[in-house]
């Protein structure tokens, strides 16, 4: 099939936009690495509509594949190297060699992500894997934003792993798939969860995904696929911000999580993770967790942080109010889900603001930006709903709009976003695509 086929396929009415894009990929893998074929590969970045930091609790999430891709363009190779090469030019080439255990880059390095998925493949495949010579491209405007919470990082190492293993014939299922680049993703030092790599692997055009992150059995979880509510857009906007130290404010909530299920413990034996108790009231729950714990303290009443990199022992949890997060927004998300199946888009939009309010009170993770941002996208008339979404302290906000608003907020949010704080933000009108995939081998 022709490449101008597939990307019809994939992309619809924004093919011929596609068209440029991808050819200007391959001109640059030819530049850099020879003419020849070229296998081409694609992971969408994602948004999550509702459901934040719930999947490495085993809770319930409800992303959607967006319409911005990680390439990644690759040529086999008859030794166990990979070469790479970004577009971008923030990002300086590497190469490795594949292995069962691969050293990493310095810490931040970009192709510490593609090295985890490297080693992942490693070992499902050894012990002679193929390597490759390939090129990432994920540079607006079609890319997935860097660092703005839409999954940019579990994106690239999806299309890597996905790469080196139908480079190396080998055609994983899906579902375990996802597993195994979720824990490929670890090499990085973040201990996350499931939903980015489940939404860039089995989206489905039109839908978000709903997905119990609580297994059901080695490789089996339940998810089903949500049909988006026609005449409605969602929108992304990136705040533009980027704070520092993320990763270990986000480590710090996992193991907030962590304390809080050593903590409910002796009172609900066998509890793994706060999933166990979702279907406990609250009020139940809540004096059974102290406010706050040190690291230390967490250890002694038998949490689980050994896995975890933390700052110091002395380091603070906030356990009751990341608990309460965790506990209402697994219901949110299962409200969300009831009320698109049923039309009620006012109770969406309710359930978004719900949310946002939680992630900032409890969750303890936006910003200034991210509350103007918020601010900004609720005034325009048409906006259904709006909250930060991503790992939080920056990145984007998502909304739900009414077709008709669209043109409205893409000129007012960042109108209102410059008054309050002088940045400019970036605003994208997604479309929910497909998932991740080997587009076809071209010259």
């Amino acid at each position: 099939m022709s490449l101008s086929n597939v990307l019809e396929r994939i992309y619809g009415e924004a093919a011929k936009v596609q068209q440029a894009h991808y050819s200007a990929a391959l001109a640059i893998f030819a530049r850099t690495y020879g003419p020849g074929p070229v296998h081409v590969f694609r992971a969408p970045g994602r948004v999550n509509l509702i459901g934040e930091h719930t999947d490495y609790n085993h809770g319930f999430v409800l992303p959607v594949a967006l319409d911005r891709d990680v390439l990644l363009l690759a040529r086999p190779r008859p030794d166990e190297v990979v070469r790479l090469y970004n577009v971008e030019p923030a990002f300086p080439p590497s190469t490795f060699v594949i292995g069962p255990t691969i050293p990493p880059a310095p810490r931040g390095d970009w192709s510490n992500y593609v090295r985890g998925a490297a080693q992942m493949v490693a070992r499902q495949v050894g012990p002679h894997v193929r390597g490759m010579d390939a090129l990432v491209e994920s540079a607006p405007p079609h890319g997935v934003p860097r660092g703005a919470g839409v999954s940019s990082s579990s994106a690239l190492t999806v299309v890597a792993a996905l790469a080196l293993a139908h480079l190396n014939d080998w055609q994983p299922d899906p579902v375990p798939f996802a597993r195994l680049c979720s824990e490929a993703e670890w090499y990085v030092g973040t201990r996350g969860g499931i939903m980015d790599q489940f939404i860039a692997l089995l989206a489905r055009p039109g839908h978000a995904l709903f997905l119990d992150c609580r297994p059901q059995g080695p490789d089996r979880y339940t998810f089903a696929h949500v049909p988006l509510p026609s005449g409605y857009r969602i929108l992304v906007a990136d705040t533009g911000v980027r704070h520092a130290n993320v990763r270990g404010e986000f480590n710090l909530r996992v193991a907030a999580c962590r304390a809080g299920v050593a903590c409910l413990r002796p009172h609900y034996p066998g509890i793994t993770h706060l999933r166990d108790v979702q279907d406990v009231a609250w009020a139940e729950l809540a004096p059974l967790l102290p406010e706050i714990l040190t690291v230390a303290e967490a250890r002694a009443r038998g949490a689980d942080l050994n896995d975890v990199p933390l700052p110091t022992d002395a380091a603070e949890l906030r356990v009751r109010a990341c608990c309460r997060h965790v506990h209402s927004e697994n219901e949110r998300v299962r409200a969300t889900v009831a009320a698109l199946e049923t039309g009620d888009i006012a109770a969406v939009g309710r359930l978004l603001s719900e949310a946002h309010a939680s992630a900032r009170d409890d969750y303890d993770i936006s910003c200034p930006e991210l509350e103007a941002l918020v601010e900004a996208a609720r005034a325009v008339e048409g906006t259904i709903g709006a909250r930060l979404t991503g790992a939080g302290w920056g990145g984007c906000i998502v909304a739900l709009v009414r077709q008709e608003a669209v043109p409205t907020f893409e000129a007012e949010v960042p109108r209102r976003y410059r008054e309050q704080t002088g940045r400019e933000p970036t605003i994208f009108a997604c479309r929910a695509r497909g998932g991740a995939g080997f587009l076809g081998v071209y010259n």
